[in-house]
């Protein structure tokens, strides 16, 4: 597991001012590149194609190709393969397309949100974030050791596994988890 340098000095309560800017992270065995959109990487990330999938699903490439900015929690294929048989293949029927969208964009918030400051925040409110999605619901972050995590509305978390994953529009934290609203 990646961890950011930035997190870790941040979370250690020391100046980042003075650190290099790190290389973009590789996802999904893909370069993520910050001169393109959420999008234009996404589909590069063969660990994010069930996502890419539910996004052309649910109608939202458009919106996450627009300008932005966007941070978004991108749960990988393991996280979707995750959830109970079937699951999947039932959201990404047309006549599901409402609560697929509804999912996929808890997993969205407006703004980008660098690890760094999820991590301060986190720190400011004793230990626990919390973060209005652009579905309208609320995920908790805290931190477990040197790794933030998140808790959706039915009480499941998901850990960052890859954070700040800049994108011309945003930000893309991976996430281990499929996050579900109430």
């Amino acid at each position: 597991m990646r961890m950011n340098f930035r997190v870790a000095v941040m979370a250690l309560g020391l100046a980042t001012a003075a650190l290099p800017v790190l290389a973009q992270p590789m996802v999904g065995g893909a370069a993520m590149y910050p001169t393109k959109d959420i999008i234009e990487n996404a589909v590069n990330s063969k660990d994010h194609t069930t996502l890419v999938a539910a996004v052309k699903a649910a109608g939202l490439v458009d919106t996450l190709k627009g300008k932005g900015p966007f941070t978004v929690f991108a749960p990988t294929n393991d996280a979707f393969a995750a959830l109970p048989a079937g699951t999947v293949d039932t959201l990404l029927k047309p006549e599901n397309k409402a609560t697929l969208t509804k999912i996929l964009t808890y997993h969205v918030v407006s703004g980008k949100v660098m690890a760094a400051d999820l991590v301060k925040a986190i720190a400011a409110d004793k230990g626990k974030h919390s973060i209005k999605t652009v579905e309208g619901g609320t995920l908790v972050a805290s931190m477990s050791g040197k790794n933030v995590i998140l808790t959706d509305e039915k009480g499941g978390t998901s850990t960052v596994t890859i954070a700040d994953v800049v994108q011309s529009n945003g930000v893309i934290h991976v996430v281990d988890k499929v996050l579900l609203p109430k």
